[in-house]
């Protein structure tokens, strides 16, 4: 079934949109931050923004649910951008908030996972882009894919089945000690046989 998204010509105030997700990976959103301040001010700029719709489900009291883009959403408002276009996938907007949050679970359209990697109520998912956290395992298998360690996949989450392959794999404590380390080390078990369930798997290479 081929969903048809409605895009709206009219920006959305970033301040306004709801997340579902907890976490981001801060590194991805400083590199989008980066990559903006590259664009700002000059003719891409619009263009960028143009091109960037930001995908999102239409909730309770007619709310802006994103389902996709978080980072940059995160990346813009961090930048000052007050503003940006959406476009529309389904509109859920009539049901109740437990009925809507089923459904958005059911589609895949929600990851209420926290820092820890444990799955938590709806009602803890942060009510706005600027309130996500970081997962420094996200942090770590967005710089994974980054370097190849695995391709982009359509699936959704893809990068959140990263982090917590990671996170079963790599201690805290040595994330934060030594943040390139443990990258290296990421980029040896994505290439194992054990990760070869993981949506964009490109191993195994030989040693």
């Amino acid at each position: 079934m081929i969903t048809v998204r409605e895009p709206i010509l009219h920006p959305v105030a970033i301040a306004s949109l709801r997340p579902t997700q907890i976490t981001v990976g801060m590194l991805e959103v400083e590199a989008k931050r980066k990559a903006w301040r590259e664009r700002a001010g000059g003719e891409s700029a619009g263009d960028f923004l143009g091109r960037h719709m930001i995908p999102v489900v239409l909730g309770p009291k007619g709310r802006h649910y994103v389902i996709d883009h978080h980072h940059l959403a995160r990346a813009l408002h961090e930048e000052g951008v007050k503003k940006l276009m959406i476009t529309v996938v389904k509109n859920l907007s009539h049901l109740e908030p437990d009925s809507f949050w089923f459904a958005l679970d059911n589609f895949g359209w929600m990851h209420p996972f926290d820092a820890n990697g444990e799955r938590r109520h709806y009602r803890d998912i942060p009510k706005s882009v600027a309130d996500m956290v970081d997962d420094p395992y996200r942090s770590l298998a967005g710089e994974l894919r980054r370097l190849g360690g695995f391709a982009k996949d359509t699936t959704p989450f893809s990068e959140f089945l990263w982090a917590d392959f990671l996170r079963r794999r790599i201690k805290p404590r040595a994330v934060k000690r030594d943040f390139q380390a443990a990258l290296n080390k990421s980029l040896k078990l994505a290439k194992g046989g054990a990760a070869d369930y993981l949506p964009g798997w490109c191993g195994p290479v030989a040693n």
